[in-house]
């Protein structure tokens, strides 16, 4: 199974005419955030498969929309009693584990926190997030034998391609669940890659830790147990 992998950047090759021809055997999109959603609503309607996303530290407009601390008297939820919240053809998985095409797949959005903005959090805010995926976990683990398969996050873990600055800096949550959930891949993005020589990908125990920005490509097996 081939996963499209995007964040931070819209990307020429994909907001393109040739989106479909290139990416054809795409099956499913991620995105680790800070993205406008028009941008996903476009990619969606081109390739005509699943995209799941997190919101990042930026291009949060929309954030009220999903998130109830965040909504004030202008701004309504788009499907206030819709446990998986789409627009522009996407799902928004932040602190929530879904099945979809028979994966399992989690969303950790935000950034440390640095200037008490929107989406951003302390390491001890992060890590109690994370317990909010525990029940839901549990159950795929017993239904489906396995926790997780993929981890979407917009921060990297900490010491994985982070930086040395706040805004930049990794949560050690991240690696807490690595350990704890074993997950085949954690998708992430905040850190741009102006460099082809720098470090899009390393692993971490069992898990393989991707810097999405702009695009890249994972690829995945499909689970023997059906799909949805």
């Amino acid at each position: 199974m081939k996963i499209l992998c995007i964040s931070d950047n819209v990307d020429p090759l994909i907001y393109s005419n040739q989106l479909k021809e290139r990416f054809q055997e795409i099956d499913l999109i991620l995105s680790a955030g800070d993205l406008d959603l028009s941008y996903y609503g476009f990619i969606v309607s081109n390739l005509n498969k699943p995209l799941l996303f997190v919101f990042g530290n930026h291009n949060l407009k929309r954030i009220g929309h999903y998130r109830r601390e965040y909504n004030d008297q202008n701004l309504r939820p788009l499907f206030k009693d819709s446990f998986l919240e789409k627009t522009f053809g996407s799902t928004y998985i932040g602190t929530r584990a879904v099945r979809v095409k028979g994966l399992i797949i989690a969303g950790l959005g935000g950034s440390m926190r640095y200037n008490n903005g929107m989406n951003q959090f302390s390491e001890s805010e992060m890590f109690f997030r994370m317990l909010r995926l525990f029940p839901r976990l549990l159950f795929f683990r017993i239904v489906h034998g396995r926790w997780i398969d993929i981890l979407v996050t917009h921060a990297p873990p900490f010491g994985i391609h982070d930086r040395k600055d706040r805004c930049h800096t990794g949560f050690k949550t991240f690696l807490t669940f690595m350990r704890w959930f074993k997950p085949e891949y954690l998708v992430h993005g905040h850190v741009h890659l102006y460099d082809l020589n720098e470090t899009r990908t390393s692993r971490y125990y069992s898990t393989e830790v991707v810097n999405a920005y702009e695009h890249t490509i994972i690829e995945i097996e499909a689970p023997s147990n059906g799909s949805e």
